[in-house]
């Protein structure tokens, strides 16, 4: 399984969280690329560009993980890309200004982790999403970056990649 990682609007391709997950993602013999979208806080650009290099690779044997602008860009990704999961942190989703709303992801496994205290994207926008798609959704202590509980979220994307195996 290839996983792909699209960070959020501020932060990189290599952050704390990412690299974390990765190593995760390795240990269970995945293959992971982080995309570098730091050349633009465009969303929609951010995630045309997820679509090409997925269309490039011509591979659905993909988890998208993504987390906040990059939870928006992988599920805007898998609504035109069938890939087998999508795993989102604290997903900006339902955003004002953000192109789409009606989020339609061609995706058998999806799991969405979110910070109760959360004050950059609310917490309801995932509940939202996870009820209109029927898909778990963990409400965990922590902010908008997940960092104090970046030990629980590493075991929620562990667990998560065990249903690939």
């Amino acid at each position: 399984m290839n996983v792909w990682f699209s960070h959020g609007k501020e932060s990189g391709p290599w952050g704390e969280k990412i690299k974390c997950l990765a190593g995760i993602a390795d240990k269970y013999d995945h293959t992971c690329d982080s995309i570098d979208y730091t050349d633009t806080f465009d969303p929609e650009l951010r995630a045309a560009r997820l679509l090409n290099i997925l269309k490039i690779n011509n591979n659905h044997d993909v988890i998208l993980v993504g987390s906040s602008m990059g939870g928006y860009v992988s599920l805007v990704a898998a609504a035109e890309f069938a890939v087998k999961g999508l795993f989102l942190l604290a997903p900006a989703l339902f955003i004002p200004g953000y192109e789409v709303h009606d989020y339609r992801p061609s995706c058998p496994e999806i799991e969405i982790v979110h910070g109760w205290s959360d004050e950059v994207i609310s917490p309801d926008h995932s509940i939202r999403f996870a009820k209109d798609n029927n898909c778990t959704l963990h409400l965990i202590a922590g902010d908008h970056r997940l960092n104090t509980s970046l030990g629980q979220v590493e075991k929620l994307f562990k667990n998560f990649l065990i249903g690939f195996q």
